[in-house]
């Protein structure tokens, strides 16, 4: 696999290029050879992505600080979560066409896991991990300066989340508040993702994923948004 295009688009060039397919690498890819379990977790990105969101975190979180002197914690924070979701995540990872290089199961890929937002932004956040181990954190700046900075300045107020944007519309039409429920949680038990459906009366359900509770409520709460404002 030629990785100098993306190499480029991510403004790094990684010494240890293994590291990199390892961050590229979804479990499916590797479940579909013979392996034992601890062989499997070192193959794929999913180490690589707990550590590269934390470190994502870090970079957009001194960025907000220093951009924004004058706002409280609660501003700061309505902004940080707008830049880590995973619609910015995967957003930002089709832009360097990191959906190109993705290693995945055959049958992950007749599932459309190439287009899928939240495999994107996972490996997306390995990408960064992968990064951060080969190159530390100045690298990892000019990255996500490069990519979120633009993002960041976007918007002149902190956005809304969209569960209080979601509430406030019910309230305004005068109608019961959106109930959240858990529906489902699949993939693996280290790793899972939440499916959370959202109900008001009147309306039809929504539902949303998200690798937390509070991310899929979120998500749910956009799905239900945007079927009220058609």
């Amino acid at each position: 696999m030629n990785l100098h295009k993306l190499e480029e688009a991510v403004l790094y060039k990684f010494s240890d290029v293994k590291l990199l397919e390892k961050a590229l690498t979804h479990a499916s890819y590797s479940m579909s050879s013979n392996k034992t379990k601890a062989d499997l977790i070192s193959t794929h990105y999913e180490r690589l992505e707990f550590l590269g969101d934390r470190v994502l975190g870090l970079v957009i979180a001194e960025m907000l600080y220093l951009q924004f002197p004058d706002e409280p914690e609660g501003d700061l924070a309505k902004r940080f979560s707008a830049l880590v979701c995973e619609d910015t995540l995967a957003e930002i990872m089709l832009k360097i066409g990191i959906d190109k290089y993705m290693r995945l199961s055959e049958a992950e890929e007749n599932l459309g896991g190439r287009e899928n937002k939240s495999i994107i932004a996972d490996i997306g956040e390995a990408l960064i991990g992968a990064m951060y181990l080969d190159g530390g954190l100045v690298n990892v700046s000019k990255f996500v300066r490069k990519y979120w900075y633009k993002l960041m300045l976007e918007k002149k107020e902190p956005p809304k989340d969209a569960k209080t944007e979601l509430q406030e519309l019910v309230q305004s039409k005068k109608q019961s508040l959106p109930k959240y429920k858990v529906v489902a949680k699949e993939g693996f038990d280290h790793d899972p993702t939440f499916v959370v459906e959202v109900e008001i009366d009147g309306n039809e359900k929504a539902v949303g994923r998200g690798r937390s509770k509070r991310e899929a409520e979120r998500n749910a709460a956009v799905a239900m948004l945007e079927i009220m404002n058609k």
